[in-house]
Order: C-alpha cells, then structure tokens, then sequence
C-alpha cells in the first residue's frame, strides 16, 4: 500500500487519511509532496499518481481509492469494520452521521482557519460563521462523548475509530486558534491530541522544511 500526502503541518484532508492507514494497522509507504510547489503541480496532472488531483490518494495494488470517506471504508472492509466503527447500532449511525457532516460542512471554519500544526495564535478573533461551526461541532462532541463515550477510551464513541479520525484536524485548528470550547470537548481535545498517531503526525511536521507564507500570518 501506498500513501500520498501533502504538507504535515498544513493538509487536514491528508492527517485524516494517514489516521486511517495507522488505524488500520496495515503496512503502507508514506509519499509527501509539498503543496503549492512545481512537484505537487506535477503531482496534480500525473494520473498515476494523483488520479483525482487532490491528497490523499491510496493504492491498493492497482486499486486507487481518493477521499478520507472513502479511505476509511476501503480500509475498514480489508481489516473489520469495527476497527473503525463502534458496534452499537445507535453508536454507529451518529458516528456515520457526523463523520458526514465533517466531510460536507464548516467550511467557514476550514477557510477562515487552516490547518497549522506549528503555530498558535493566542485569542484569535473569529467571525460570527466560525463561531456557529464551533458551537455546532462543540455540541455534536458532546452528544457523542456524553451519550456513547467513555467506554473503551476518552474518545467521541469510546475506542478511537473513524468519527475521530473525521475531526482530528478540527481538534488542531481548535488548538492553534486558541479556541474556547465546553470542559468536555476541551478534554477530548486534549486526548486527541496525546494520542500516540498525532503525536507521530505532530513529530512529522515539526521535522519538514517546507512553509506556505498563506497560512503563516
């Protein structure tokens, strides 16, 4: 299996991916092409390698599969899907629901506030649509963690899986933004976030090289 990626400290849809292929437990090759450089322009037009011009791209073999979504599934049916999904039926279809809603929404947070794993930004001012991102992933956290978390772990449906997987990078612009939340989802932040995966991710940017002058303000 092979990974391609963008930028560690920058690329939200990329973290989501790699989350995925360590989640698994499955070996893989890690390939990181730099964003906005005349290698990932090459990148983009190279069906080979980038089929959909977007990051992350996985080969299977001669099986390209492209979307976080659609990484975890692919994932989920070679290792068992409860590797990803919690077992209880109520559990599962708002951990699907959710999971959905991040993929499709708050695009008012991912633009206003990219994803800067190597910076932070002490009472960053945000905007009346940001802060109505917020609140509602605020509140879709802790109708997870109070309803199906604890059990198996600090995360939104217990034991780590693909709902948090999905948010992951909301939990770095969280902290890079300095952003205020409940006690709760404050506390799953701070699980993520020491969680051992995004303390590798974390490792893997601190140690590239490359800066986007866009998302350093």
């Amino acid at each position: 299996m092979k990974l391609v990626i963008g930028n560690k400290r920058y690329s939200s849809w990329s973290l989501r991916g790699w989350l995925a292929m360590k989640q698994s437990g499955l070996a893989f090759e890690e390939v990181v092409i730099p964003m906005d450089t005349p290698e990932f322009a090459a990148a983009k037009a190279d069906a080979a390698l980038l089929p959909s011009g977007t990051v992350p791209v996985l080969w299977d073999g001669d099986v390209v599969v492209w979307e976080s979504l659609a990484i975890i599934d692919w994932l989920a049916d070679r290792v068992g899907r409860d590797v990803f999904w919690p077992k209880d039926d109520a559990a599962r279809a708002l951990a699907r629901a959710i999971a959905a809603e991040m993929h499709a929404g708050f695009a008012n947070l991912r633009r206003h506030c990219p994803m800067n794993t190597g910076r932070t930004y002490p009472s960053f001012a945000l905007t009346p649509e940001v802060e109505h991102d917020i609140g509602r992933i605020d509140a879709l956290w802790r109708e997870a963690l109070q309803g199906f978390g604890g059990e198996g772990g600090p995360y939104l449906f217990g034991a780590f899986g693909a709902a948090d997987i999905m948010y992951a990078p909301v939990v770095t612009r969280f902290r890079t933004y300095d952003v205020p939340l409940s006690g709760t989802s404050e506390a799953y932040v701070n699980a993520v976030l020491a969680h051992p995966f995004m303390q590798d991710w974390y490792a893997g940017a601190d140690a590239e090289a490359w800066r986007l002058d866009r998302i350093e303000f």
